[in-house]
């Protein structure tokens, strides 16, 4: 095996016992990278100099005996959302397309100071608005199990680079899922967590806690791993519990998972929450999944929380969160702000006050429902996207088996119903869908119980593995170093 193939844990054991070097990690992980990126375009702003330097500088670290941190030389790659000193942070806008980082955001500073090395910055669609991730600065980025298809989005680029092997670890960040959807798409493990377990400190509207960063790995446990440094007790998101300068929850808990018995798990799934439009091919795939494994648990019920105006809650809140600086650019650049952004900002000027009323008092309707559903369940499958990945030329899905979608938003229903309720959720790649694609199993917990959530996943994603039908799927490595660059295909760039 490749040591860019190993998992993160896996590659910092061998590390700490010094059976793999810090430098020979990072090597293979640029050696894949320069083979595979052409054809996906999925890490846009690499810093390979830097990252051989730091981990050059990790290895010294080792060989010297020093305290070695939980990320300790493993490469990490960022998305394009947060900076990263001295790489660019575009935000996929042509606005920013020359913006260099002055610093590193908290998120990053805290990652390499539990030792993390950075390998460069990930693509994302232009602020991170849509389900598909191209722009007009980087272009598009390919599923790597079928380049014609889309990686999803906004998390795209880092989705991709951890399905190719470039990276153990990358970071994403989840609105209606742009974290999850884009792990489903690529066959890796996305966490969307209870709203101030990562603090967001950069959230211009800090009391929405709509968008959050999360951790994105090949596995649970690695996904678990680097959860535990994103953890901090920042006051400047105002839903991070402070208590006496320390966080509320414990870091150190998400690198050992507990174990958890499934046969004793109160589980239920639904296809679509009540009200998602999701596909018939992927209901099939999910029924069809559901059956091998739903057996092992004490109860497994088809049933789900209430969701009543789920779509317009969601339509109204996000339209709110896109209002400000977004605004602010269309109106200064009307000609270098895409249609996703723009939509989302006209959206928003035609709510009044008593809109915004209506979303947040039914939202609260919801939150509550949600609560007494998981009184009686321990957690709720799901499908984590309505749809099967389509070719990447769309830059939203219009219909889906030929009913038309609201919005280019529309179609992440199938996570922004967890959004909505702020409830911990999980991507967990669960073998292909009837496309021979990567199928995303959603895991959502109840609130506040992160540890409980990914634990559960760790148990199935053992319980998956050696079967074909549920485990990992594995990208064709051979068959991408062999595919033309992705920069050739007509309408690579652009919206």
């Amino acid at each position: 095996m490749n040591p860019c193939d190993l998992s993160a844990t896996q590659a910092r054991q061998l590390m700490a016992t010094k059976r793999l070097s810090a430098v020979e990690l990072a090597e293979s992980c640029i050696a894949r990278a320069e083979a595979v990126n052409p054809a996906v375009n999925a890490l846009v702003a690499p810093c390979f100099d830097a990252l051989r330097a730091d981990a050059q500088s990790a290895q010294s670290a080792i060989d010297k005996g020093e305290p070695l941190g939980p990320l300790h030389g493993l490469p990490l790659c960022v998305k394009d959302m947060v900076d990263v000193t001295g790489l660019p942070t575009t935000f996929g806008s042509q606005i920013y397309a020359d913006n260099i980082a002055q610093g590193d955001d908290a998120m990053v500073a805290q990652l390499r100071e539990a030792g993390a090395v950075v390998m460069g910055k990930t693509n994302n669609p232009e602020w991170s608005a849509g389900g598909n991730t191209r722009n007009a600065v980087y272009g598009a980025t390919a599923n790597p199990f079928d380049v014609t298809r889309s990686a999803a989005g906004s998390s795209g680029g880092s989705a991709v680079v951890l399905a190719c092997g470039m990276a153990p670890l990358a970071t994403g960040s989840d609105t209606g899922g742009s974290l999850r959807n884009p792990a489903a798409f690529c066959g890796v493990v996305g966490f969307r967590a209870t709203p101030g377990l990562v603090p967001g400190h950069s959230r211009a509207l800090g009391w929405l806690p709509m968008s959050l960063n999360g951790p994105m790995a090949r596995s649970v446990d690695d996904a678990a791993l680097m959860l535990s440094a994103m953890i901090r007790p920042d006051r400047r998101d105002p839903w991070t519990p402070v208590i006496d300068d320390q966080p509320v929850y414990t870091s150190e808990a998400f690198r050992r998972l507990p174990s958890l018995d499934l046969c004793s798990a109160k589980v239920a799934f639904t296809p679509d929450f009540g009200f998602a439009m999701t596909e018939k091919l992927v209901r099939q795939s999910f029924d069809d999944k559901l059956a091998r494994f739903g057996h092992v648990f004490a109860r497994l019920d088809d049933t789900h929380p209430e969701c009543p105006n789920a779509d317009d809650t969601f339509a109204v809140i996000r339209a709110l969160c896109f209002s400000g600086i977004h605004r602010d650019l269309l109106l200064e650049h009307p000609d270098k702000v895409g249609p996703n952004v723009r939509d989302n900002v006209r959206e928003g000027e035609s709510y009044s006050a008593l809109d915004v009323v209506r979303a947040l008092t039914n939202q609260t309707k919801l939150y509550r429902h949600w609560q007494t559903f998981f009184e009686h369940h321990d957690f709720l499958l799901a499908p984590t996207t309505t749809i099967s990945p389509r070719d990447w030329h769309e830059l939203y899905p219009t219909e889906i088996d030929g009913e038309p979608t609201q919005s280019y938003y529309h179609w992440l229903s199938m996570a922004y119903a967890s959004t909505l309720a702020g409830h911990p959720s999980v991507t967990l790649p669960t073998g292909r869908d009837h496309n021979g694609l990567p199928f995303g199993l959603q895991i959502i917990g109840r609130r506040g119980s992160d540890l409980a959530t990914l634990a559960f996943a760790r148990e199935l994603e053992a319980l998956f593995e050696g079967d074909e039908a549920l485990c990992r799927p594995q990208v064709d490595i051979a068959a991408l170093s062999q595919a033309r660059p992705l920069k050739e295909a007509e309408g690579f760039m652009g919206f």
